[in-house]
This record gives structure tokens, sequence and C-alpha cells, in this order.
């Protein structure tokens, strides 16, 4: 399998080896650290559930991101002779 990486631009940073797009990188930040603290501070003050509420945020904030921000990587079957 061969895949095809985005050109580098100033858009685009690497982060672990791969290219993302910066604008993508904050939306899903900033969604995901919305939904967290949201949902930790709705929690009620017993223990532990503001740590489940923010986990339960953060996994939705998670969702969310990766239905919004679709991926922009192009695989190609190649097949070798």
């Amino acid at each position: 399998m061969h895949h095809n990486k985005q050109p580098h631009s100033q858009e685009n940073i690497e982060v672990w080896a791969d290219l993302v797009n910066i604008k993508d990188l904050l939306l899903a930040l900033v969604i995901t650290s919305a939904l967290t603290l949201g949902a930790y501070f709705i929690a009620p003050n017993e223990e532990p559930k503001p740590l489940y509420y923010g986990l339960v945020g953060a996994l939705i904030g998670f969702i969310i991101s990766s239905i919004i921000i679709k991926p922009k990587r192009k695989f190609e079957t190649t097949e070798d002779k």
C-alpha cells in the first residue's frame, strides 16, 4: 500500500512523524477542551463524578472532532511486479 502525504506548507506542522493541519488541530483542541471542562464543571461535587463527567466530555469531544474533521490523506493500492 502506498500513501501520499500532503505537501509541506505553512498550514501544516509535523506531529509524531505525520503532517497535521494547524486549523484542524486547533479546532479539535477547542472542541475537546470545551466539552471536557464543561462536563467537569457541571458534574455534582461528589467524588469521583467530576472525573467521570470530564472523561465522558473528552470522549464526546473526540467523537465530534473525528466527525467534523475529515482525513486528508489518500491511500492508493499498487501492485509490485
